[in-house]
């Protein structure tokens, strides 16, 4: 079902597209967070609409988006430097920075406890939690500029370690890190206008090159058992009924690509992940945050861009990282 990657789009649609598309996904899932999927299915999202699960308004984004601004914002300002994230991760926490209305509204367990450790002194890569039992999706919703930055400056080692670091801020088991890697390198392979199905295997690829030959990172190496139905199997195939829209980053990115690969479009791919239910707004992003690599900013209805909150903001944030993105080519 998927449509060819349009290969004449600029690395500025594809990655104005990435951020955008990220924040409207989430936003379209805010309001029916947590609604199981049997539910929705009886009323399911069309478009942009407000209050529900969180009270509020239409256009409202989430933890996700904003602690991904908090990325892009510290490696458009500073570089990549993985202990400025983290106290934008505090500010953002602690005083409401980037958020869509001067409020935080939503956070994650695992998330709140490593800002809190990192606020009270923690170094950053020590806040995070490595128990089995904190691989949520807190780290992969907001990993997408990281992917970005990493896979437009780094070489495929030095990204595996970069993207897995800036997860570990928050999230630090092998399962959760690497997450973030397979999402990274799948992100460089649409970058490269390459049709879904063949970014996959470009991915799986280079994923399996680096954790084969760097032993340092032999844990992740260990968890790539729990992707395999993303990198090796012929996920398109599946059933919706298959795929689990939970809060665990495995079920997280899993039904992201399903989504991503089972569409002709970004609307019909975004709205295909909020509908599945449950963890909707993370889902939303991380979905919505791929289809706009791969169709490109163009791609997304412009009504839902002036629905978003702060939309001016997020696009001059946008074109600024565009800009550090060009220069650093």
């Amino acid at each position: 079902m998927q449509s060819e990657n349009p290969n004449n789009l600029l690395l500025d649609s594809r990655v104005k597209g990435g951020i955008f598309g990220l924040a409207i996904g989430d936003a379209l899932g805010v309001p029916v967070e947590f609604i199981h999927r049997e539910k929705i299915t009886r009323s399911p999202v069309r478009g942009m609409q407000g209050y529900g699960t969180h009270n509020q308004p239409p256009g409202t984004w989430s933890d996700d988006t904003s602690m991904a601004l908090c990325i892009l914002e510290s490696v458009t300002k500073i570089g990549w430097n993985i202990d400025d994230q983290a106290m934008r991760f505090v500010r953002w926490y602690k005083e409401a920075h980037l958020t869509a209305h001067d409020a935080v509204f939503d956070i994650g367990i695992a998330t709140a406890q490593a800002i809190d450790r990192i606020a009270a002194g923690y170094a950053p890569l020590e806040a995070g939690s490595r128990d089995e039992n904190s691989n949520g999706n807190g780290s992969l919703m907001r990993s997408l500029p990281a992917a970005v930055y990493c896979a437009v400056t780094c070489g495929d080692e030095k990204l595996v370690e970069e993207v897995a670091n800036s997860s570990a801020i928050t999230h630090a088991h092998p399962r959760s890190r690497l997450g973030c890697v397979i999402h990274a390198f799948l992100i460089s392979e649409l970058l490269k206008s390459k049709r879904i199905d063949a970014a996959l295997i470009g991915a799986a690829k280079r994923v399996e090159s680096v954790l084969e030959s760097c032993i340092l990172f032999s844990d992740m190496k260990q968890e790539l058992q729990h992707y395999h139905s993303i990198l090796y199997d012929n996920l398109e195939l599946a059933e919706s009924s298959e795929i689990r829209s939970s809060g665990y980053v495995v079920d997280t990115l899993e039904a992201a690509v399903w989504c991503l690969l089972t569409s002709s479009g970004f609307e019909e791919c975004v709205l295909k992940a909020v509908n599945l239910g449950d963890d909707t707004d993370t889902v939303g992003a991380v979905a919505g945050g791929l289809a706009g690599i791969y169709w490109g900013y163009e791609s997304i209805p412009s009504e839902w861009i002036e629905t978003l909150a702060k939309h001016e903001m997020i696009g001059a944030m946008a074109e600024e990282f565009v800009g550090v993105l060009n220069c650093s080519q």
